[in-house]
């Protein structure tokens, strides 16, 4: 089917249901970032591939709303599809509510499906539509009519990360949970997000693609925990494990169907960014619901003295590869022979070579001359560009090994650059190297960091619309919160264990991206006044390249952070290279 007789398909679903609209998110029933195939269905009725982003569609109309990230990407992809682009975040761009309420009138329907769609965004949704008198009807999955060959539920198996990894016992965690569920009066947790129970179980999986997560609901009460899995995953051996962790295992099936009795007289902890509609309809009337962060979102992003360590170890091998492939690209590779796909392959063969890689932690953006504005490009066969003696290969990429997950970003100069790209790239380095001195006191949030990143840029009248910051998972996701840092306010403070990207970039279209990208743990300054102070340590272990660097617009205390880092890479990676490797790193590192 082509995707104007896909949405007409869904448009006679909804004619049969009497319904004006419907909407189509990115998630899966646990609010996940990345989802399985099988819950694909913004992809597959729109045919934009993009992580984050809405399908509605009307009777007549039919609109994608995005973000920065996405805006080049989802222009191209749309087009003939019928579907409009609304760029998230524009001062032109209406939010879907006000979209809706713009194209319906009083009594008419707004179609969701419960299951994909969170609590949290169903009220805020109910609410607005119904200052105009339209309803938000909660309807089955349209999609178990419409699309053929629909992929099934994956069945990867689940296995076990063991303590040498973990640093804490599954039946520690739990303890954890319990001992905090009890401070607070809290009957039962329930845990939604895939990587929450994956951290709070020490199981790891393969059900979507670069997540180590495996499809399943957690349930922890005071005496018991019951996991909701289909069981066809867990080997003898797993399910020897999680019974002695004491979780009894029921199939993911009946987890609906079984919630009025788990709730019935219960108070229910449960975070409504990841808790879907369904379950809250299903839940029983004598209980109570509990809406704020699960405890299990701060355990995970803080790390514990182990994990630590793993990090950076795994940062070691992960810049060993990086270091091999930028020697080769710089060194070996002709650049005329190699392609945005071809250097992604190199990559990729080096990075597993490395001892107890699993697979990338996403797929790698290799975004050469133009195709570097485009935030999250994914090279295709189709747009694969090949590589010139000119410009800068924009490169982000990360690692999944047993050990710890990687994420990094370099911008890379093949050959003559123009005076626009080196101010650029000398800027956002300048804004990266200022967040990574970063001193602050405890109890500091992100977005009163983040100006750190954009003020170089700021003052040139330019931004970037993604956030500077993220945290990236122990060998879970490399997207994790629940801190961040970016301009929009998030209450959750920076806390000493977490890991915290720093990528600040600028995004020129039809021209070149830039972005500098490290992952940074927090860790303590000490005391002084009014209390204790936290800085960053950069756990990232690779050079930046200096060619593109206008020396003039750094300032000497950030010439002297990039030598001292590029002396701390050296000292750390030349032992476990070649004589060449060395060499050429002893050049990459050596003082600006």
């Amino acid at each position: 089917m082509k995707i104007t007789e896909r949405i007409e398909a869904l448009r006679s679903f909804l004619k049969q249901k009497d319904i004006k609209a419907f909407i189509v998110p990115s998630t899966d029933p646990h609010m996940s970032e990345y989802v399985a195939p099988h819950w694909e269905a913004r992809q597959w009725i729109s045919g934009f591939t993009g992580s984050a982003g809405t399908i509605v569609i009307t009777e007549t109309e039919a609109g994608l709303w995005t973000d920065s990230r996405y805006f080049l990407q989802a222009a191209k992809q749309l087009q003939g599809t019928g579907i409009e682009l609304y760029k998230e975040k524009t001062v032109s761009t209406p939010t879907i509510a006000e979209f809706l309420k713009a194209k319906l009138t009083k009594g008419d329907a707004v179609g969701v499906d419960g299951k994909v769609f969170s609590l949290s965004a169903a009220k805020s949704l109910q609410q607005e539509l119904s200052e105009k008198g339209i309803e938000l009807k909660i309807t089955s999955d349209p999609f178990y009519t419409i699309w053929e060959d629909r992929p099934p539920i994956p069945l990867s198996p689940v296995f076990i990360l063991p303590l040498k990894y973990t640093g804490e016992s599954c039946q520690e965690k739990v303890d954890r949970i319990r001992q905090k569920m009890k401070s607070d009066n809290i009957d039962v947790t329930l845990i939604t997000a895939l990587d929450e129970i994956a951290w709070v179980l020490n199981l790891r999986g393969n059900d979507v693609h670069c997540n180590p997560v495996f499809v399943s609901f957690l349930l922890i009460g005071h005496q018991d925990a019951i996991l909701y899995i289909d069981t066809r995953k867990l080997k003898p051996e797993v399910k020897n494990y999680l019974d002695d962790c004491q979780v009894k295992v029921c199939d993911y099936k009946t987890f609906y169907e079984s919630l009025e009795e788990n709730t019935n007289g219960h108070s229910v902890l449960a975070d409504p960014a990841y808790l879907n509609y369904a379950i809250y309809q299903g839940f029983s009337k004598q209980g109570r619901l509990i809406e704020r962060k699960t405890y299990v979102a701060l355990m995970k992003a803080i790390r514990n003295q182990t994990e630590i360590d793993n990090l950076h170890q795994v940062m070691i091998r992960d810049g060993i590869a990086m270091v091999k492939f930028l020697k080769w690209l710089d060194t070996e590779a002709e650049i005329f022979h190699e392609t945005e796909m071809s250097v992604d392959r190199k990559l990729h063969a080096l990075r597993a070579a490395q001892p107890n890689y699993i697979g990338e932690s996403f797929d790698t953006i290799a975004g050469y001359g133009a195709h570097g504005a485009i935030v999250h490009y994914e090279a295709t066969p189709e747009t694969d560009a090949p590589l010139e003696s000119k410009g800068f290969l924009l490169l982000d990429s990360g690692g999944q090994y047993l050990d710890g997950t990687t994420d990094i970003t370099r911008t890379i100069p093949l050959g003559y650059l123009t005076q626009e790209e080196k101010e650029n790239y000398t800027l956002i380095l300048k804004g990266h190297i200022d967040l990574a001195m970063a001193i602050f006191p405890v109890g500091t949030r992100g977005s009163q960091v983040d100006i750190l990143a954009r003020l170089p840029i700021w003052k040139r009248h330019m931004n970037y619309l993604h956030g500077t910051g993220h945290g990236v998972g122990a060998f879970l996701n490399v997207h994790e919160g629940p801190h961040s840092i970016r301009m929009e306010e998030n209450p959750v403070t920076l806390q000493a264990g977490m890991t915290v990207t720093d990528e600040p970039g600028l995004y020129i279209s039809g021209s070149h991206g830039v972005r500098t990208e490290n992952m940074l743990l927090v860790v303590p300054a000490g005391e002084g006044m009014f209390g204790d102070y936290l800085k960053f340590e950069t756990v990232t272990l690779c050079p930046i390249d200096k060619r593109p660097i206008i020396q003039d617009l750094l300032s000497k205390e950030e010439i002297d952070w990039l030598n001292q880092y590029h002396q701390r890479v050296y000292d750390l990676l030349a032992s476990q290279l070649d004589y060449d490797e060395r060499y050429w790193l002893a050049n990459a590192t050596s003082a600006l």
